[in-house]
């Protein structure tokens, strides 16, 4: 970024320094869902400040360094974003869209969507440790939970955000007590119509990162035994098997084995 921009602006800074897409229409929802908080109401009542491309307005530069300006808004709605043109100012004629994906930690705006993505996941899941409408998840409860892992310090929840809607999380649980301040628990949840897209793997990654970041340097998780499609996932991250939980979870009245594993990160 050419200016420093204000905390709450960089995801939507990030998101647009990885896309190519010559037009980007998002609502404000899926707005407020990549930046993980509210725009500020100046947003939402003046089509004005989403034109402002002058000082002391800094907000533009998250998309504007990118090569986008906003071409059109529908207030309370949708914005459209062009990319410019740098041999003439104008919008490119590439109309081939593609997937766009924006991986980051979660915050507390995020309580929302987080809540209601858990619950989509689950109920289109055979394998998670809750079924569908067994978990009490509210937004609160999901906010204070993002809240105090931030504050740990060895905790986190990474979103996976497609096109402006969230898709997929992985949460790092880690341990307060030094003798296990090495190792972390990973849960990973995608939707179904993500999956195939390499989001999954996306989300591996920058858990890696941040663990590292943390002096993390083994990740564990468990995966059903029949859930083939997750342990091929982990195993071609690099986590190995370390054994198996006998009969430790009961779906659909029968029992079933979780295999642990684990990888230590270099």
């Amino acid at each position: 970024m050419t200016i420093l921009l204000e905390k709450k602006y960089i995801p939507l800074a990030n998101y647009f320094s990885g896309v190519t897409n010559s037009s980007i229409r998002l609502t404000f929802s899926e707005i407020e869902q990549i930046m993980g908080q509210n725009l500020p109401n100046a947003a939402y009542l003046n089509k004005s400040w989403w034109k402002k491309v002058k000082a002391p307005a800094k907000h533009f530069h998250a998309w504007a360094d990118a090569g986008y300006f906003v071409s059109d808004v529908e207030p309370d709605r949708f914005v459209v974003f062009e990319r410019i043109d740098s041999t003439n100012g104008t919008g490119t004629d590439d109309d081939e869209d593609q997937d766009i994906l924006l991986i980051r930690t979660a915050e507390h705006g995020d309580a929302r969507s987080l809540a209601a993505l858990q619950k989509v996941v689950e109920s289109e899941s055979d394998f998670m440790l809750y079924a569908k409408d067994e978990r009490t998840q509210s937004t609160q409860k999901v906010r204070k939970q993002i809240i105090e892992w931030k504050q740990s310090g060895y905790s986190t929840i990474i979103i996976a955000i497609l096109n402006g809607q969230h898709v997929g999380y992985l949460m790092i649980v880690g341990n307060d007590a030094k003798r296990a301040a090495h190792r972390a628990f990973i849960d990973l949840g995608l939707q179904k119509d993500a999956q195939g897209k390499g989001i999954a793997k996306s989300l591996l990654k920058k858990a890696e990162e941040w663990s590292k970041e943390k002096g993390i340097s083994r990740l564990e998780v468990t995966v059903v035994e029949e859930n083939e499609s997750a342990r091929n996932l982990y195993e071609k991250a690099g986590f190995k098997s370390e054994g198996i939980r006998q009969k430790s979870m009961i779906i659909n009245n029968k029992p079933h084995n979780e295999i642990y594993l684990a990888k230590f990160l270099d």
